[in-house]
């Protein structure tokens, strides 16, 4: 069995994160994330489902994920999965956009998957110049082309434009599970909240979202508790901050989304386990 490998790299200069996932044989369950993905499959096989379409994508495939798309993911006939990824905050992206075109705004990339893509070559030089840490102004200048090439093949807009209207019942949902995401909420509370039935609401909330209330909720305890990670804040007292019972339950649920388990995730901002 081939040994697995989960490496995580911040680069501080361009302040972005690269993953690389070797040797993994681990489902991704439906979630989203608050920043741009852009990866590649190096070897292996997945089955990918994002905002409700369905793709095989292998090696020579581009990945790209805007913020707030739902995905889920898992291997095929067994094989087990070599994945390497960016993954970039729209603040970031905002910037290099601006720096780019002149003009400040979010990019919408409509192709989710490129299959074939010539961008792996520069993606790939890119990851491996963050992993190992190099410090040449060429991987800033790579990364500067690389998404340029994106905006002008993967986008058809100038401005970052969400698929589809939400109702105004779905927004108060999202609004209220992102300010209450602490607390032990039920699906009373949110059919009382916005006045229809909960399999009406579980319904049209998954039709709208593509991903479940409940899922919704998760991911957005996993995106609080990264943030709060990345100030180096101990898994402990994190897990208490976003609403899990316990670290153990936590450290699972933190796994099974990221990849990662919450301690090795902090540590790649702490320092002092740097040195």
């Amino acid at each position: 069995m081939q040994k697995e490998i989960r490496n995580v790299c911040f680069d501080a200069e361009l302040n972005i994160e690269a993953y690389n996932f070797k040797g993994v044989m681990q489902k991704f369950p439906n979630h989203f994330h608050e920043y741009y993905v852009i990866g590649f499959i190096e070897d292996g096989e997945r089955y990918l489902s994002c905002k409700n379409k369905e793709y095989t994508v292998k090696k020579g495939d581009l990945l790209v994920f805007n913020p707030g798309d739902n995905h889920t993911c898992k291997q095929i006939d067994g094989r087990a999965l070599d994945y390497r990824c960016i993954n970039i905050k729209p603040e970031v992206m905002s910037k290099v956009v601006y720096e780019i075109t002149g003009k400040g705004y979010l990019p919408y990339f409509t192709q989710q998957v490129v299959f074939h893509s010539d961008l792996i070559l520069s993606l790939s030089e890119l990851h491996l110049m963050i992993m190992q840490e190099e410090k040449d102004f060429k991987k800033e200048e790579i990364f500067l082309f690389l998404i340029k090439q994106l905006i002008e093949e993967c986008t058809e807009a100038t401005t970052y434009e969400v698929t589809g209207q939400s109702s105004t019942e779905i927004k108060t949902v999202c609004e209220f599970l992102e300010k209450n995401y602490r607390k032990n909420i039920t699906l009373d509370n949110l059919s009382e909240l916005t006045g229809v039935s909960k399999y009406y609401l579980l319904r049209s909330f998954t039709k709208q979202k593509g991903i479940s209330p409940y899922s919704y909720l998760e991911t957005v305890r996993i995106n609080k508790a990264k943030k709060l990670l990345e100030k180096c804040i101990p898994p402990i007292d994190v897990a208490l901050q976003t609403g899990f019972n316990d670290q153990s339950h936590f450290s699972n649920f933190f796994k099974k989304f990221i990849g990662l388990t919450p301690k090795q995730y902090m540590n790649i901002f702490n320092d002092d386990d740097k040195s």
